[in-house]
C-alpha cells in the first residue's frame, strides 16, 4: 500500500508521466503530513485547486464574512482597527427596526396637517385615503421583505434592492427618484419645523408682516423662504461636523413623537367626560378668527352701560351704535359654541361628509342658520377664517402620502441588526401596522371630538392661534407644539444624513457617469460634495415656501421607488430565477402587482402632472444609463424577463418560412480573418449596417481551422475582435465563430446551424474571393462553389459583393449616381427589393434605381418596358426603366480564345504536378496573357450586344436545338474560317464556349451602360450541375463582371420575397 502511495505521490495527476519536484520551501514533518493528506485524499481535483476553492476554506470565509455596503467605503474608514478589535453590538428588531421605521413615518403631517384634512375630506373620505395609502406601503413591505430575505442586503436600502433586482437601470433611475424624494421630504419637514416656530411658539419671531389681510399667506411664506434657508445651512453644517451626534439625538426625537401621540390619546379619553374649554365665535354660521378680538360678542354690559366691542369696530366704521356696519354683520348674531365637544357629543355625524371649499372662501358651520346679506364692502380685511388653497380630494391624498413613507428605514439599517432576514420582514409590518392604527384611530377620534369648523381651521386662527391637536391634547397644547417641533426637527436632520448617503452610493456604483464626483467625501468617506448638492436640492423646495405644494413632489419620488419594488419582486417571483429563494413566505406576484398598480394609481391621483414630471425624469436618467452608463451584470431580473421574453416570442415564431409581406433578408455575413484573428473586409460589415438598417437578424459568423481544445483562445480573440468591429460598424446582430477541421465544413456548419428556432437566417452575405486563381488561398475557388451550391440546397438567397473594399463606409454619402440592377431572369424579387431596402440608409439615399431587363429577338421590347413599368407601379417601386435589345451574332475570335486559356489553365493545374512555386507561377503567366488578349484594341472592337444566354438559368432544349441547326446552315464557312485561325478551338467544349460568349457580351452591354453606376446588381448564374466545370464556372462569373467598380451578384431562394398586394 504504502509503495503504491509513494508511486502515485512521485506521479503529476495530469497523467503525463513526468514526476512532481518535491518544494524546497517544505522542510517541517508537520508541513509534510499535510501535504501528505491533501494529496491522498484529494489528489483527484488537485488541478483544479487553483481556480476552486475547498469547501472547508469556502465555509470559513463566509463565516467571517462582514457585511459592508456594496459600492461605499465603510463609513469610518480610518477606525477599521479599532472594528476589528471590537466587536460591533447589533440590534434587533426591536430597536434596529422597529422604532426606526416608526419614527419615519409619524411625522410632521399627522401634527399639522392630518386634523385639517379629516375636516375637509370628512371621516369617511379621509378614511379612504388613509386606508389606500396604508395599503399601498404595507403591499410594498411585503414585497420589500421578500427582497431582503433574499440573500444577504447590504447597506443601502432601497437602491441596492432594485438595482440587484432590475438592473443598473431601473436600479439608477429609481435610486436618484428615492435620492430626490429624500432630499424634498428634508425640505418638507423644514418647513413644518418653521411652520409650527412662526405659527404655534412665537408668532413674533416673523421679520415680514401683512399690513393687509390678503397679504397675510404672501408674508408667511416669504418667512419661511427666510428661516428655511438659515436652517438648512445649520443642519447641514451639524450633519457635516458629525454624523453621531444626530444619531445619538435620534432617541431623543423619538421620545417625542411617541409621548404627543400618547398625550392625544389621553386627551381623547379625557373629553369623555370632562372636555376641554375651547369656545368658538360664530358670526351666523362663520368662523371667525380670535387673532384679532378678545370678547365673543357685539356689545358689552360694564356698569350698567352697553358698549360696543372690538369685534364691532372690525365691522363696522365707528364704535357708535348707529355706525354703518357690514350687512351680514347687522343680519346676524354672534354666537359661541364648544370647538372640543367631546367624543361622546355625537359629533361625528356632523363631520362624517366631505366639505371641500375654494381659495379664500369662509369656512363655515353648516348646520347654523344665517341670514345672507347683500356683500357691498369687502370681506378681505373682516376677521373671518379662510381658506389659503382651493381643496378637493386628490389633493389630499399628495399632501398626506408622506406621512406614510419611510417604511425603508429598517432595510436601509441591514448592516447593523443580528439577523436582518428574520428582522426586516418583521419589525417594517409591525411599524406599518401600529402606524396605520394610529392615522386610521386619529381620524375616527377626530372626527368624533372636534367640531368640523376647527377641523377645516388650518392654522387654529378659531382657538387663538393654537395647535388644532394641541387643542384635543392632554395635559397641555404645548406637548404636541414642543413634540411635534423636535420630531419634524430631527426628521430634517435624517433626511440631510440619509440623502448624500444614498447619493455617494448610486455615485460610487459608477453607473451614471455624471454623478460621480459625489462619491468622494472626506477621509473617513463622509460625502462632503453630496451634501452639499443636497443642500442645494432642500433649498429649492424650500424656496416653493408652501408645505401643502411640496409634499405631492416627494410623494411622486417615493411612489415611484415603491412601484418599482413591487415590480421587482412580481418579476422575480413570476421568473422564478433559480437564486429567487427568499426566507420570507408570505408574499405573493399578485400582492406586488396590485402594490404596483396601487402606487401607479396614487402618482396620479396625487398630481398627474407632476406624475408625468417624476416619470420624465425616471425615463431620462433610465436612458442616459443605457447609453452612457458603466456596463453592469447583476444578474437582475430584467435580464431575466428578456430571457424570458425572447424565449416566448422565439416559440410563437412559426418555424415556417414568414409570409411575403414579412419577408426581409435575415442575414448571415460570412468573413474571413487573417492570422491575428482581425477581419479582413470590414466594409462587409458596413454594407450589411446599410442593408438591414438595424432590423431584422443579422450573424456575422467566420470559421477557424483546427480543433476547437487547440484554438480554444483565438475563437475568444476572433470574437471579441468581430464583436468591437460590430460595433464601430453599427452591425446590430450576433456574432458566432465555428472551429472546424477544414473551412469548408465550418461554413456548412454555419449556414445550416446559425440562428434558432423560427430566428434563423434565409440570405447568406459573402464578398467575392477576390485571390482565388491562387492556389495557396484557403478560401480557394472550390469552397466558394461548395458554398453556393449549400445556399442553393437550403433554399437560401445568396449575395455576394465583389470589390468590397471598394464599397462606401457609414460615413460616406453618395451625392448622386445610380443603383442598377440587371434583371435577367426573375428568381423571388430580390433584385428589386435590395435596392429599396439600401436607399432607406444615409449612404445611399440620394442615388436613383434603374432597372435593365434583356429582350430577346421575338419579344416586344416596347411592351416589355410597359409592363415593366406597370409592374414597378404595382410594387410601389420608384425606378427608371430600360429594355436592352441584343441581337444574334456570331461567337467572337475573344471568346473563343477566353475560353481556350481557360481551359488550358485548368488541365496545366489539373495534370501537371508541379511544386507549389511553379504552379502559382504558372497559373500567374496564364492570367497576364489572358489579361493582355482582353485588352488587344481589335478583339475589344469585336465585343457587341448578343442575347444573354445562361444555361442553367434561361437556355432552353428547344431554343438549344434550334440555334445549333440554324449556325449549321448560316455559319458554317464562318466556324471554318474561324477554326482555320486557330486549329485548336475546334476541340473545345462547346457548352463553355458558348457560357463565355453569355459572359462576354453580357458584360459587353453592362459595361457600356453602367460602367458609371455607384452599384450593380446582377443575377448570379448558378455552378455547373457537373462538379469538374466548378473552376470554369469561377472564370464566367469574372468575366462577367469584369470592369465594374461595385457588384453585388444575387441569387434568389425561388421563394417570392415581394409582393403587390397590400
Amino acid at each position: 500500500m504504502n509503495e503504491q502511495d509513494n508511486e502515485e505521490s512521485g506521479q503529476n495527476p495530469t497523467g503525463d508521466g513526468i514526476a512532481r519536484e518535491s518544494s524546497p520551501f517544505i522542510s517541517s514533518a508537520e508541513m509534510d503530513r499535510g501535504n501528505m493528506y491533501e494529496g491522498k485524499n484529494m489528489a483527484l481535483f488537485e488541478e483544479e485547486m487553483d481556480s476552486n476553492p475547498m469547501v472547508s476554506s469556502l465555509l470559513n470565509k463566509l463565516a467571517n464574512y462582514t457585511n459592508l455596503t456594496q459600492g461605499v467605503v465603510e463609513h469610518e474608514a480610518d477606525e477599521d482597527t479599532k472594528r476589528k478589535e471590537v466587536k460591533v453590538p447589533r440590534m434587533g428588531t426591536f430597536i434596529g427596526v422597529y422604532l426606526p421605521c416608526l419614527q419615519n413615518i409619524l411625522g410632521v403631517i399627522l401634527f399639522l396637517r392630518l386634523t385639517w384634512i379629516v375636516g375637509t375630506a370628512g371621516v369617511l373620505e379621509s378614511f379612504i385615503i388613509v386606508f389606500m395609502c396604508c395599503a399601498c406601503t404595507m403591499l410594498t413591505a411585503i414585497s420589500m421583505s421578500a427582497i431582503a430575505t433574499n440573500g444577504v442586503v447590504p447597506a443601502g436600502g432601497s437602491y441596492y434592492m432594485i438595482s440587484r433586482s432590475l438592473g443598473p437601470e431601473f436600479g439608477g433611475a429609481v435610486g436618484l427618484c428615492f435620492y430626490l424624494g429624500t432630499t424634498f421630504a428634508g425640505a418638507m419637514y423644514i418647513l413644518g419645523t418653521i411652520e409650527i416656530l412662526l405659527t404655534y411658539i412665537s408668532p413674533s419671531a416673523a421679520i415680514f408682516k401683512a399690513e393687509d389681510g390678503g397679504e397675510e399667506t404672501e408674508a408667511m411664506l416669504n418667512n419661511m423662504r427666510v428661516y428655511g434657508t438659515c436652517i438648512i445651512i445649520l443642519m447641514a453644517v451639524v450633519v457635516f461636523v458629525g454624523v453621531k451626534y444626530v444619531n445619538k439625538l435620534a432617541l431623543v426625537f423619538l421620545a417625542c413623537v411617541i409621548l404627543s401621540i400618547i398625550a392625544i390619546y389621553a386627551g381623547v379619553i379625557k373629553t369623555a367626560f370632562d372636555p376641554p374649554d375651547f369656545p368658538i365665535c360664530l358670526l351666523g354660521n362663520r368662523t371667525l378668527s380670535k387673532r384679532s378680538f378678545d370678547v365673543c360678542a357685539k356689545f358689552t354690559e360694564s356698569n350698567n352701560e352697553t358698549k360696543t366691542t372690538t369685534l364691532w369696530r372690525l365691522f363696522c366704521n365707528s364704535s357708535l351704535h348707529n355706525a354703518t356696519c357690514d350687512d351680514y354683520f347687522s343680519l346676524n348674531n354672534v354666537t359661541e359654541i364648544q370647538g372640543i365637544p367631546g367624543i361622546m357629543s355625537g359629533v361625528l355625524i356632523d363631520n362624517l361628509w366631505s366639505a371641500y371649499s375654494e381659495k379664500g372662501s369662509i369656512v363655515e358651520k353648516k348646520d347654523q342658520s344665517s341670514v345672507s346679506g347683500s356683500e357691498d364692502m369687502k370681506i378681505g380685511g373682516r376677521p373671518y377664517v379662510f381658506t389659503d388653497i382651493m381643496t378637493y380630494f386628490t389633493m389630499l391624498v399628495g399632501i398626506y402620502f408622506p406621512s406614510v413613507t419611510g417604511i425603508m428605514a429598517g432595510s436601509n439599517r441591514s448592516g447593523d441588526l443580528k439577523d436582518a432576514q428574520k428582522s426586516i420582514p418583521t419589525g417594517t409590518i409591525l411599524a406599518i401596522s401600529t402606524t396605520s392604527f394610529i392615522y386610521l384611530s386619529c381620524i375616527v377620534l377626530f372626527g368624533a371630538c372636534i367640531e368640523g369648523v376647527i377641523l377645516r381651521d388650518k392654522f387654529g386662527e378659531a382657538v387663538n392661534g393654537n395647535l388644532v391637536v394641541g387643542t384635543l391634547a392632554w395635559p397641555s397644547p404645548w406637548v404636541i407644539v414642543i413634540g411635534s417641533f423636535f420630531s419634524t426637527c430631527g426628521a430634517g436632520l435624517q433626511s440631510l444624513t440619509g440623502a448624500p448617503r444614498l447619493l455617494q452610493a448610486i455615485a460610487r456604483d459608477g453607473i451614471v457617469p455624471f454623478i460621480q464626483v459625489f462619491g468622494h467625501g472626506k477621509a473617513n468617506g463622509e460625502p462632503t460634495w453630496a451634501l452639499l448638492l443636497t443642500a442645494g436640492i432642500c433649498e429649492i423646495g424650500i424656496l416653493i415656501a408652501s408645505l401643502d405644494s411640496v409634499a405631492p413632489i416627494l410623494s411622486m419620488f417615493f411612489l415611484m421607488c415603491y412601484m418599482f419594488v413591487n415590480l421587482a419582486c412580481a418579476v422575480q417571483t413570476l421568473l422564478r430565477t433559480p437564486n429567487w429563494r427568499p426566507r420570507f413566505k408570505y408574499y405573493h406576484w399578485t400582492l406586488s402587482f396590485l402594490g404596483m398598480s396601487l402606487c401607479l394609481a396614487l402618482m396620479f391621483i396625487c398630481s398627474w402632472y407632476y406624475a408625468l414630471i417624476a416619470m420624465l425624469i425616471a425615463g431620462c436618467i433610465y436612458k442616459y444609463i443605457e447609453y452612457r452608463g458603466a456596463e453592469k451584470e447583476w444578474g437582475d431580473g430584467i435580464r431575466g424577463l428578456s430571457l424570458n421574453a425572447a424565449r416566448y416570442a422565439l416559440l410563437r415564431v412559426e418555424d415556417g418560412p414568414p409570409h411575403t409581406k414579412n419577408w426581409r433578408p435575415q442575414l448571415l455575413v460570412l468573413l474571413n480573418l487573417d492570422c491575428e484573428q482581425l477581419v479582413k473586409h470590414p466594409r462587409l460589415l458596413s454594407f450589411t449596417s446599410q442593408l438591414k438598417a438595424g432590423k431584422g437578424l443579422t450573424i456575422v459568423g467566420s470559421v477557424l481551422q483546427g480543433t476547437y481544445l487547440d484554438k480554444c483562445t483565438e475563437t475568444q480573440k476572433a470574437e471579441e475582435n468581430v464583436k468591437a468591429l460590430m460595433g464601430v460598424e453599427k452591425t446590430k446582430g450576433f456574432c458566432q465563430i465555428v472551429v472546424s477541421p477544414s473551412f469548408r465544413d465550418g461554413i456548412s456548419h454555419l449556414i445550416q446551424s446559425a440562428g434558432l428556432g423560427g430566428m434563423k437566417h434565409n440570405t447568406v452575405l459573402m464578398a467575392w474571393p477576390q485571390s482565388w486563381k491562387r492556389t495557396e488561398n484557403h478560401f480557394s475557388w472550390k469552397n466558394f462553389v461548395d458554398t453556393v451550391r449549400e445556399t442553393t440546397a437550403a433554399q437560401q438567397a445568396l449575395l455576394v459583393a465583389k470589390n468590397i473594399d471598394l464599397f462606401p463606409t457609414n460615413q460616406e454619402r453618395f451625392t448622386e449616381g445610380n443603383i442598377d440592377v440587371w434583371w435577367i431572369v426573375h428568381d423571388g424579387g430580390m433584385l428589386m427589393l435590395l435596392p429599396f431596402l439600401l436607399r432607406q440608409h444615409k449612404v445611399w439615399r440620394k442615388c436613383k434605381m434603374r432597372i435593365f431587363t434583356v429582350a430577346q429577338m421575338d419579344d416586344n421590347s416596347i411592351q416589355m418596358k410597359k409592363d415593366l413599368q406597370m409592374f414597378l407601379y404595382h410594387l410601389r417601386l420608384n425606378a427608371e426603366v430600360e429594355v436592352v435589345e441584343m441581337f444574334e451574332n456570331d461567337i467572337s475570335a475573344f471568346t473563343y480564345e477566353k475560353t481556350l486559356m481557360m481551359e488550358q489553365r485548368s488541365q496545366m493545374l489539373k495534370q501537371m504536378q508541379l511544386s507549389k512555386n511553379e504552379r502559382e507561377r504558372e497559373a500567374q503567366l496564364i492570367h497576364d496573357r489572358n489579361t493582355a488578349s482582353h485588352s488587344t484594341p481589335a478583339v475589344k472592337a469585336s465585343v457587341a450586344a448578343s442575347v444573354p444566354e445562361k444555361v442553367q438559368m434561361t437556355w432552353t432544349k428547344e431554343k438549344f436545338v434550334a440555334e445549333k441547326h440554324k449556325n449549321k446552315d448560316t455559319n458554317v464557312s464562318g466556324f471554318k474560317d474561324i477554326f482555320n485561325m486557330k486549329p485548336e478551338w475546334g476541340n473545345l467544349n462547346q457548352s463553355n464556349v458558348r457560357r463565355m460568349h453569355t459572359a462576354v457580351k453580357l458584360n459587353g452591354v453592362v459595361l457600356n451602360k453602367s460602367q458609371h453606376a455607384q452599384l450593380v446588381l446582377l443575377n448570379m448564374p448558378g455552378p455547373p450541375k457537373n462538379r469538374k466545370g466548378d473552376e470554369n464556372y469561377m472564370e464566367f462569373l469574372e468575366v462577367l463582371t469584369e470592369g465594374l467598380d461595385r457588384v453585388l451578384l444575387v441569387r434568389g431562394s425561388g421563394r417570392e420575397v415581394i409582393t403587390i398586394y397590400s
